[in-house]
């Protein structure tokens, strides 16, 4: 599914509008399981959400928490949902026989940074979790389940689009009206430049929130490879458009660009039509990493010419 534009409008589009009697019928249902007393994990949990669907920077956020609670000696797991994979779980992923089809692309993206989770029930996956050794359990998304109980959640918020319309699905983002989400977490990080994500900052320190700004830096290798190269750039994420302005900030002349539905499941056709356009125009194909971790194994030669 793509995001409507009217979404991140600041005026109120008439078809917001037309929407918003389902929005609230749809918070209203969605929010009454939040008086749900949340089970306490035998080890901490670290929830990373976002108050809108789609993506707002929750995966590169989790795994760069990971990384800092390696480095003081913890040992953190993942624990996900699997959005796009079909396994329920509790079940921990592996690489020789998982794919993205089975506990989605994040998980498997997550996974080769710390042992991760998949798991419809958060509260058995919190348990899978404890039970191999986990002395810190992060959450990737859930931020609105409250099921298992979080010692910390941090809300990660898109600086350019923030809150959008501030309208709940499906006349805006938001998985539930703001006054309900504030009170789920305990901090801000700001994820790029924008007034939205200001916005969002001046009332989180209203509510005596702390809110920080972090910034999404490209890997010094990939920025080296792709810097004066003519690409074709393709993504399936919450907003592709990120993507490809990444791209022109590492220099890369981005001479076309295709976008797809976030988490969509490419075909072997797609990706064949994908390179022979890359081919006929002598153009370098890249993606992002959490796309790669979709493609196919029959797509493996195609894999190893990607530039993340």
């Amino acid at each position: 599914m793509r995001a409507p534009d009217f979404w991140w409008r600041n005026g109120r589009s008439l078809l917001a509008w037309l929407l918003t009697p389902l929005a609230w019928l749809y918070d209203l249902f969605a929010g009454r399981r939040l008086a749900v007393q949340g089970k306490t994990a035998a080890v901490p949990v670290i929830c990373i959400g976002n108050f809108t669907v789609g993506g707002a920077g929750k995966t590169p956020t989790a795994i760069k928490i990971a990384r800092i609670l390696k480095e003081n000696g913890e040992k953190p797991f993942f624990l996900s949902r699997g959005y796009g994979g079909t396994e329920r779980g509790p079940v921990l992923v592996d690489h020789e026989c998982h794919g993205a089809a089975q506990v989605g692309d994040e998980p498997l993206l997550l996974s080769l940074h710390a042992p991760t989770i998949v798991s419809r029930n958060r509260v058995l996956g919190a348990e899978l979790c404890s039970t191999l050794g986990a002395s810190v359990i992060i959450m990737d998304d859930g931020m609105q389940n409250p099921y298992l109980a979080k010692d910390l959640t941090i809300t990660v918020v898109d600086g350019q689009t923030g809150i959008g319309n501030g309208l709940p699905f499906p006349a805006g983002p938001l998985r539930l009206a703001m006054a309900k989400q504030w009170p789920l977490n305990d901090m801000i990080i700001v994820i790029g430049p924008g007034s939205a994500g200001g916005l969002v900052t001046e009332t989180a320190r209203a509510l005596s929130k702390p809110a920080f700004n972090a910034s999404l830096v490209p890997d010094g290798k990939a920025v080296a490879r792709l810097a004066g190269r003519s690409v074709l750039a393709f993504a399936g994420i919450g907003r592709p458009e990120k993507f490809f302005a990444s791209l022109h900030a590492c220099g890369a002349l981005v001479e076309r660009q295709r976008e797809f539905p976030d988490h969509h499941p490419f075909s072997d056709t797609e990706l064949a039509g994908l390179a022979k356009e890359a081919e006929e125009n002598d153009l370098l194909l890249v993606t992002t990493e959490k796309d790669l971790a979709r493609l196919p194994g029959a797509a493996e030669k195609l894999q190893r010419e990607l530039a993340i």
